[in-house]
């Protein structure tokens, strides 16, 4: 098959598309000749060298895909050849061909492309996993979400408004927060036109229930703040950097609690119990169209750098998509 790789021996470390043995299938497993593949901030980090698979899984960059079931492992039940499906991966998604757990397959829903259910596993379970399964939100409570125009943060604005949950985003520019309005965001801060605590303060005086940090170090004195009493603030990536001073005061005397928090890394039969409370809880509202995810740009996968570029450079307002086939 043909897949994404890596040149390591160029400065940028370019992605060429090239040559790649075909994944091996097991007994429990599909394989899905892919037609989408969406870009996730985790595959710039690999590209990079810093964020390794985990052990075992492919090298191949894409964490989620959408495509057509191939062929189906010896014991494969209620699934056939020619289904359409996604799956969040481990990696492996920038290819022709990926091999899958059955356990982790979602049918592509009727009337959608394969881009937009390319653009749904990985933001959708995230935002759902750490929202709802590791901050145990609560009706009625009030969520602080950074990145609020990236896929995390359209796929936690739209989770929030179907369940009732006030969400507060923050975002880089007057379009961003425009976007995030128009999802469905109760309010939304631009960080870019002065400093967005103060600024949420003055919106939700009395605090937030939940934070949503993908940013780490310099944010982290501001959520503390921002939190009420038995807050909770979930880390789900360290952009501005991993290290930084806590006043533990502050933490025991509102009883927070510090949530870290990764997908990838997790055994299989935790992200199946992930994908199954999603569904649960939210599938009904994916196929009646109110949770769709945020299209910003589709490439050929021919164009993966200029794909990772736009992402890198902060100019998405949700989901890159690469197309593998049309």
């Amino acid at each position: 098959m043909r897949a994404i790789l890596v040149d390591t021996n160029s400065p940028t470390r370019t992605l060429v598309w090239g040559e790649a043995a075909d994944p091996h299938m097991g007994p429990d497993e599909v394989r899905v000749a892919i037609y989408a593949a969406a870009l996730n901030r985790a595959d710039l980090l690999q590209r990079a060298g810093g964020y390794a698979p985990p052990p075992g899984e492919s090298e191949i960059l894409g964490l989620e895909m959408a495509g057509l079931i191939i062929e189906l492992g010896a014991n494969v039940t209620g699934w056939k050849v020619g289904d359409r499906v996604c799956a969040l991966l481990p990696g492996g998604g920038y290819a022709q061909q990926a091999v899958v757990p059955a356990s982790m397959l979602l049918a592509v829903p009727r009337n959608w492309t394969f881009a937009q259910a390319a653009a749904l596993p990985e933001v959708y379970l995230t935002a759902y996993l750490n929202l709802f399964m590791e901050a145990g939100l609560q009706p009625g409570e009030t969520v602080l979400a950074h990145g609020g125009a990236s896929g995390v943060g359209t796929a936690a604005i739209q989770l929030c408004q179907t369940s009732g949950n006030p969400i507060i985003v923050t975002a880089g520019s007057r379009e961003k927060c425009a976007a995030c309005l128009k999802l469905g965001a109760t309010h939304a801060v631009n960080y870019r036109e002065g400093e967005w605590g103060p600024s949420v303060r003055a919106l939700m005086p009395d605090g937030v229930d939940v934070v949503l940090d993908m940013v780490g170090a310099d944010y982290l004195a501001a959520n503390l703040s921002l939190l009420r009493l038995k807050g909770r603030l979930v880390f789900i990536s360290t952009l501005s950097g991993a290290q930084a001073q806590i006043d533990l005061r502050q933490v025991m005397s509102k009883r927070l609690r510090l949530i870290g928090s990764l997908l990838r890394s997790r055994t299989l039969a935790e992200k199946v119990e992930i994908k199954e409370r999603f569904v649960q809880q939210f599938w009904s509202r994916v196929e009646d169209g109110t949770l769709m995810p945020v299209i910003d740009r589709i490439f050929p996968v021919e164009q993966a750098n200029e794909a990772h570029e736009r992402m890198a450079k902060n100019q998405n307002i949700g989901k890159i998509v690469m197309e593998v086939r049309l």
